[in-house]
């Protein structure tokens, strides 16, 4: 059962990733989402022409797909009387309503949590903005690259020889605020079927960085000291808390914990040495840690000697956690990807066809097979007359420029 989210109606006035990629995600969980676009460009996404190393084109745009799966689309002019007039009857009968406006934009579309409740007093408000609802930047638009990256202290944290490093991929962040999104708005539907309130939601890239960066923040905030990511010339006091460099070129990144435990099992497996779990420089942790260096150097060596198919063979059953450190294709390939349906087949309206990854929540054991995102303003006559309008009347707003 994926559809946990069916019979939940979202009404969406939001543009790019952040906040799109939440009902996007509870379209694939059954959700209902109406998505609201400029009546003219549509959501400005659509016109988004590069990102980072890969140019966007072909017969797919991916990145609108990943944010607006499983949406209708409605073009509505929202700087239009008749436009807001047709909002509110769309949010009468929604049970969520999703935003990335500004306050100062939320207040002069009149779009705001007491413009909407005036037409629905028991749906839920929900709020995604950069830097937070309330404080001096309240009113400054921001994008997950700097907002969830530079200003949480994750890029500061990662600074190599002076060089801050960019977020790993395009929506970065907005992908895991709209997650943080999705949470909220489910838990808000929890709290209203509860208790009857209707409540706001409020998620910010800001605070969405700090969570990520949080077990980090308490140490730096305990000992009054800025995370700085460690040298990679810095000696390890667990060796086999590293990342190791194959024959071919290839990382292998162990993460075992207890040294002690592990140690001898690598010395066997890895190292090829069993004889080395009872050398007094690496018979017990105080021992291992003590010689950190001399003890990832020999690991170093014996990983320098084969080569990463060899690798995992020879630790196919080391009982140590351990990854192959790999590049984006073969992570979708990655055999634990493909057995739990992490990404997943999908087709534009013309069939084409393209992947994407589904989302990181399965109800029932299964994945929640993602849809496609909407044409441009696919649904909107479905829509408009859904709330009683008559064609004439429908005519009348397209000639007017008030619905495309």
């Amino acid at each position: 059962m994926t559809a946990v989210m069916q019979g939940v109606r979202i009404l969406e006035v939001a543009e790019h990733t952040f906040v799109p990629a939440a009902s996007a995600l509870l379209a694939d969980l059954g959700a209902e989402v109406i998505k609201i676009e400029h009546p003219v460009r549509g959501d400005a996404m659509r016109g988004l022409a590069s990102s980072g190393t890969i140019q966007l084109g072909g017969a797919v745009h991916v990145l609108n797909e990943h944010s607006n799966r499983g949406k209708q689309s409605l073009g509505l002019d929202l700087t239009s009387r008749d436009g807001v007039e047709i909002l509110y009857r769309l949010a009468a009968s929604c049970d969520v309503f999703l935003t990335n406006k500004l306050p100062a934009v939320r207040a002069k579309l009149k779009i705001d949590v007491d413009d909407i409740r005036a037409h629905n007093p028991h749906i839920i408000y929900v709020r995604g903005t950069g830097q937070g609802e309330r404080g001096p930047d309240a009113d400054r638009g921001s994008y997950d690259s700097l907002a969830y990256w530079c200003r949480s202290g994750i890029a500061q944290s990662l600074k190599q020889h002076d060089t801050v490093p960019p977020p790993p991929g395009p929506a970065f962040g907005d992908s895991i605020g709209g997650l943080t999104i999705a949470g909220g708005i489910m838990g808000a539907l929890f709290h209203r079927e509860r208790t009857g309130e209707a409540t706001t939601v409020d998620v910010s890239l800001l605070s969405t960085g700090l969570w990520s960066m949080g077990a980090t923040m308490a140490l730096s905030l305990q000992h009054q000291q800025p995370w700085a990511a460690p040298s990679a010339s810095q000696p390890r006091a667990n060796p086999l808390v590293a990342n190791y460099r194959t024959k071919d070129d290839r990382v292998i990144s162990l993460c075992c914990l207890q040294a002690a435990k592990y140690w001898p099992e690598a010395c066997r497996v890895i190292v090829g040495r069993p004889e080395l779990a009872d050398d007094e420089r690496f018979v017990d942790a105080a021992a291992i840690f003590a010689n950190g260096a001399a003890a990832a150097q020999l690991v170093a060596e014996a990983f320098a000697e084969h080569t990463l198919d060899e690798w995992r063979d020879r630790m196919a059953d080391f009982s140590g956690q351990w990854a192959v450190v790999q590049d984006t294709i073969e992570a979708a390939n990655d055999p634990q990807t493909l057995a739990n349906g992490y990404v997943m087949d999908c087709a534009t309206a013309d069939g084409t066809a393209f992947q994407l990854v589904t989302p990181p929540i399965q109800f029932g054991g299964e994945p929640a097979p993602p849809k496609r995102a909407p044409e441009f303003n696919e649904h909107g006559d479905a829509i408009l007359e859904s709330l009683g309008l008559d064609w004439d009347t429908i005519v009348d707003l397209k000639v007017r420029g008030v619905v495309a």
